[in-house]
């Protein structure tokens, strides 16, 4: 890429982002505002409860959708420059089979007995979510022997997400019990979100963004494919040991916290490489307040569509995230046939 061209993608990409912080401050503000009683725009006017509930409920709710999205963005991003497939998302290498499967033996085997349900007092389902997240990426990693074929790392978390996805349907079936906490958590939440997870979920992000702009060089190197980016001295090995542990650890974080929500990793790197074309540097981040804002944005469309009942967040975000990808193969597809 040229110096000239390079400027050129630069002052597209940062008012982009201004662009997106802004609309998150703008979405956070409705989020705030939103609730089973509709719009609450007479802030001042409030009495003690319902201050409480501002601040206590919706507030931190709202900070940590767009947290979760962020990190799922994000985790998208390093997924889909990492394997050099637009269709990757998040959840490719087990990741998202092995919470479901954490979240089912903790509900299946930890809570149904009073000493039981004190270890899953302890743990909590997001433990259990995020050990079983660590799992399926271990597995993954272990069945395609090491991070040297891409290929093989594709196809072992595929099979990897297929087993213990029939292993968690066996248990489902062995407990019936668990069938509506689990059904709760395959959808997708962020009703239970509070400031302890909010801020574990901004320092993993943190932690995970910066391991992912330290790699972003590398990850230009290997759009160029696998041989040039070893000539030009990129770690391969190194290289993909580090970016898997940071988007599984993104992943495990967001998934933990608010169940299995889908596109949102897929469809946020998507919308940036259409809106501004950079380097993975940029893409990066774009990615991730793309995914912050798109959660935020399904979070308020579930409370407020149907209040004051509630959809899942994951019933709106696979709708979205679904229906602007029929778009976009629809529009290519008018575009060959031109």
């Amino acid at each position: 890429m040229s110096a000239e061209r390079h400027t050129l993608t630069r002052l597209r990409a940062w008012p982009l982002l201004a662009g997106l912080l802004l609309a998150s401050g703008l979405a956070l503000l409705f989020g705030i505002a939103v609730g089973s009683t509709g719009l609450t725009l007479a802030w001042q006017d409030l009495d003690d409860m319902q201050r409480q509930i501002l601040w206590e409920i919706r507030l931190p709710r709202s900070t940590g959708a767009w947290l979760a999205g962020a990190l799922l963005g994000l985790s998208g991003a390093i997924t889909q420059g990492l394997f050099r497939n637009p269709l990757a998302d998040p959840y490719l290498l087990g990741s998202a089979a092995g919470a479901r499967l954490g979240v089912a033996l903790s509900l299946s085997l930890l809570g149904t007995t009073p000493a039981g349900m004190q270890w899953l007092q302890r743990l909590g389902l997001t433990g259990a979510a995020f050990l079983g997240t660590l799992m399926g990426v271990s597995l993954a990693l272990a069945m395609a022997r090491g991070l040297e074929h891409t290929l093989r790392l594709l196809l072992a978390g595929v099979v990897v997400g297929v087993v213990l996805g029939a292993v968690t349907d066996l248990v489902t079936l062995a407990d019936p019990d668990i069938l509506r906490t689990m059904q709760a958590f395959v959808l997708g939440t962020t009703s239970f979100l509070g400031w302890p997870a909010i801020t574990l979920m901004a320092l993993v992000l943190m932690l995970s963004l910066a391991v992912a702009l330290g790699a972003s060089e590398a990850l230009d190197a290997l759009t160029l494919g696998e041989a040039t980016a070893q000539s030009l001295g990129v770690r391969l090995g190194l290289v993909r040991l580090v970016l898997i542990i940071a988007f599984a650890l993104a992943t495990g974080t967001a998934v933990a916290q608010t169940g299995m929500i889908a596109f949102v990793g897929l469809v946020a790197p998507h919308l940036v490489r259409n809106l501004c074309h950079g380097s993975h540097r940029q893409l990066l981040l774009l990615s991730a307040c793309a995914g912050g804002l798109l959660l935020l944005a399904a979070d308020i469309l579930s409370r407020w569509l149907l209040a004051p009942q509630e959809l899942p967040v994951g019933v709106i975000t696979a709708i979205l995230g679904g229906g602007y990808l029929l778009r976009l193969m629809h529009k290519r597809k008018q575009v060959r046939s031109a």
